[in-house]
């Protein structure tokens, strides 16, 4: 039995917060193993933090559970929840930061509202839910995952926000930028692709199921965002010379528009929700 407790948060690594959330967890689970995903989500960024779950979930073991905490609306009357799928159980404000995972995992799964205080801190905060809500409901979960019954009522449904644009008409994808890292790559809704020689991609898009499994010779495609067009889609940044703006399928499948050793974001001054268009040939 998993008890590996992946946390994500926007905490950062300055204050005390994340470490008082590991030492509530191990009184309560001493055999977790605790796995930082990040810690600089930019704070109260919700959809980063989806995105970041989305990306870095599926990699864990079967019986994981995610301690996920960007909660700006702490203290008011949103919910704390848990919900578990077959593969795994995440313990999560209900404001949306599960949306991408949920999506990428199917219907397949159930939800509760945390209100049984027996799997809580004995004193709960206004302003501090990660530490005494979320943290030892995970740990309880780590331990004993058949408590996930116990934790409160049945939900049937939970905060969700609109899936990231992603359209296809004549010969052209739209999407959107979802998330800019922090070398200022711009990593796009337009996914996922995959390699299946060294010029031919197979795109089966992940945020609609009316767009079919698309081919594309990736030296004919044309991405264009704001005002600046790229041609050809390559491998990685050594593929063009330093400072050149360029396009590649980053290591999650997604379309990127990066430069190489340079800011793209900057250059371009692209912001989350721009839109991009992938040109076909």
């Amino acid at each position: 039995m998993s008890q590996i407790i992946a946390l994500l948060t926007d905490f950062g690594s300055e204050d005390i917060y994340v470490g008082s959330m590991k030492a509530l967890m191990l009184n309560i689970c001493p055999q977790a193993q605790i796995v930082d995903i990040t810690h600089a989500i930019e704070a109260q960024n919700v959809q980063e933090a989806a995105f970041a779950l989305l990306n870095s979930y599926h990699y864990f073991p079967t019986g994981t559970t995610f301690c996920a905490v960007v909660d700006p609306g702490v203290g008011s009357r949103r919910l704390a929840i848990a919900v578990e799928s077959a593969q795994y159980r995440f313990v999560a404000p209900d404001n949306g930061i599960l949306t991408y995972a949920l999506a990428h995992l199917g219907s397949d799964y159930r939800a509760v509202k945390l209100e049984n205080q027996a799997f809580q801190a004995q004193t709960i905060s206004h302003t501090f839910h990660g530490r005494d809500i979320f943290a030892p409901v995970a740990a309880h979960l780590a331990r004993r995952p058949k408590v996930f019954a116990s934790m409160g009522g049945a939900l049937e449904n939970i905060v969700t926000f609109p899936l990231p644009q992603l359209s296809y008409a004549r010969q052209r994808l739209i999407g959107e930028v979802m998330h800019i890292d922090h070398f200022g790559n711009i990593i796009t809704s337009i996914g996922a692709f995959s390699w299946k020689s060294d010029t031919a991609l197979t795109l089966a898009p992940m945020w609609s199921d009316r767009i079919p499994t698309l081919e594309l010779d990736a030296m004919n495609g044309h991405i264009t965002i704001h005002s600046h067009t790229v041609h050809g889609i390559s491998h990685a940044y050594h593929e063009v010379s330093a400072g050149t703006i360029m396009a590649q399928i980053d290591s999650n499948g997604f379309l990127e528009i990066g430069a190489n050793q340079d800011d793209a974001a900057a250059r371009l001054d692209v912001q989350r929700g721009d839109k991009v268009m992938l040109r076909l040939p």
